[in-house]
């Protein structure tokens, strides 16, 4: 009976075979959230094209040529590892930033990321810097207020740019964005913190213009090593 049993077991852990990439990989969204990356590879995701005044002003012939080369250079920077996000750390060239494929409007935003030390990076909202990451120990970094930690709107000018708290993890370790925007107010809350309280978002590429109403997600490199994972948007329709 042993030996039968022994024998069944066998088979069928032979027949379920090794995981593969996506199961091994899998992404659960909380509910009502929807993954914008599959833990595999870089599906819903592109490289970046100028920005939303440049690329507003191109033909959709130079749109779609630039895109392409801004695809294949992108390519040779951003994999997947272990199930997340990694830009190679090569070069100091922001044009490699990785952006949603989908423009979004009024969302939440969840995402964990991780730097290395001397790092420094930042989320993109709607296609405008930055919700501020970056080593927060490494002093070369504190004259430009590193020492306050990340999570903050970094390029404002006339509103808060620094977050209300330090709540960052050392170098090396994941942390977790949790990110509402709704019109040009932004609220964050970094590893369960609150950083940045329903702060209005400046339009850093026409300083007369408010934020645009829609755009994509970028995901920045400043010539780092850095992963992103577990990255989860839920649209905020507005109500006829």
């Amino acid at each position: 009976m042993i030996k039968r049993f022994s024998r069944l077991m066998v088979t069928t852990l032979i027949g379920i075979g090794p995981l593969s990439a996506a199961e091994k990989h899998a992404v659960r969204p909380p509910d009502g959230f929807v993954a914008l990356f599959n833990g595999v590879d870089l599906a819903g995701w592109k490289g970046l094209v100028g920005n939303p005044e440049t690329r507003g002003k191109m033909t959709a012939k130079e749109l779609a040529a630039a895109q392409e080369k801004a695809n294949e250079r992108m390519r040779e920077h951003w994999r997947v590892i272990d199930g997340a996000l990694e830009y190679d750390g090569r070069g100091k060239n922001t044009t490699l930033n990785l952006c949603t494929e989908k423009d979004y409007g009024d969302f939440e935003l969840h995402l964990d990321w991780r730097i290395l030390k001397g790092g420094d990076s930042g989320i993109y909202l709607r296609g405008s810097p930055q919700v501020q990451i970056w080593d927060t120990a490494f002093e070369p970094y504190w004259k430009n207020g590193a020492d306050k930690g990340s999570g903050a709107i970094w390029n404002n000018r006339k509103h808060p740019r620094f977050p209300l708290v330090h709540a960052d993890k050392p170098a090396g370790e994941w942390n977790t964005f949790h990110i509402r925007m709704i019109g040009d107010r932004v609220t964050i809350r970094l590893n369960g913190k609150p950083v940045t309280d329903n702060v209005v978002m400046e339009n850093f590429w026409d300083r007369k213009k408010p934020i645009y109403p829609r755009g994509p997600i970028e995901l920045q490199n400043h010539g780092n090593v850095i992963r992103f994972r577990n990255i989860f948007i839920r649209e905020i329709h507005k109500k006829p």
